[in-house]
């Protein structure tokens, strides 16, 4: 088994069970039959972090596609894109399998993301946020029914209304002219002082090194948005004048 199945056959924890596991079950079928998902040792463990992350996403992927009321082959075709940025070939076409059998299902996004919230830390929940917002932003627009199913997912993971803005803010950098400070969680009123405490304490909330439990493929796509703190402080340092 390659690819994206082999996490499964590495092992699953938490999402194994619950509506994550049911969903899943039903998309791979006899893979879940694999005593190898047993999580026995701390590297296993380790592991099953990994793999919980990614059928979380898939699952999430699926209730963001689906939010618009329509799935295009042009959508999977560039989350396909996505997939392969993140997963690799072989893993994206496996995932991207899945991913279609979790689109034939009614999903229960906030059940699912209830049992998400019960096993994540936040920066997990962070990092997935940000991703979905990748996935809704994949067409050039982020449809107010996706971004008010991201709303209603954030809500439940707790993740707070400025991370949830500073996550958001990048996205739209091209019509809000204030993106750069959303993106800090200060005003346009800050001080220099103010600025450059937010960029220090942005800085470590998003840093990479908080997500590397979750792998190296989710550590690179953290890099991402710590690379949005720093063009949004550099943004604000030039129109403030600051060195």
């Amino acid at each position: 088994m390659d690819g994206f199945g082999k996490w499964l056959g590495g092992g699953l924890g938490w999402a194994f069970g619950g509506p994550i596991g049911g969903l899943i079950g039903f998309a791979v079928g006899s893979m879940f039959d694999a005593p190898t998902i047993t999580v026995k040792t701390t590297q296993d463990r380790a592991a099953s972090a990994q793999n919980d992350f990614k059928m979380s996403l898939l699952v999430l992927i699926a209730c963001v596609m689906k939010a618009d009321g329509r799935i295009q082959k042009s959508e999977l075709a560039i989350v396909k894109r996505f997939l392969v940025a993140n997963f690799g070939e072989d893993g994206a076409l496996e995932a991207l399998q899945i991913l279609k059998n979790l689109l034939e299902q009614d999903i229960n996004e906030t059940e699912v993301a209830m049992q998400i919230n019960q096993y994540m830390n936040y920066s997990a929940k962070l990092q997935l946020v940000h991703l979905l917002f990748d996935i809704a932003m994949s067409d050039g627009e982020v449809h107010p029914s996706e971004q008010a199913m991201l709303e209603r997912i954030a809500t439940i993971f707790r993740i707070s209304k400025a991370d949830f803005e500073s996550l958001k803010a990048p996205y739209f950098k091209n019509s809000d002219p204030t993106w750069a400070y959303k993106t800090l969680e200060i005003e346009p009123t800050a001080t220099e002082d103010e600025i450059k405490k937010a960029y220090r304490r942005m800085a470590m909330k998003f840093h990479p090194d908080k997500v590397h439990n979750l792998g190296e493929e989710m550590k690179k796509s953290a890099h991402e948005k710590f690379r949005t703190i720093n063009e949004a402080y550099e943004t604000i340092k030039k129109a403030k004048g600051m060195s």
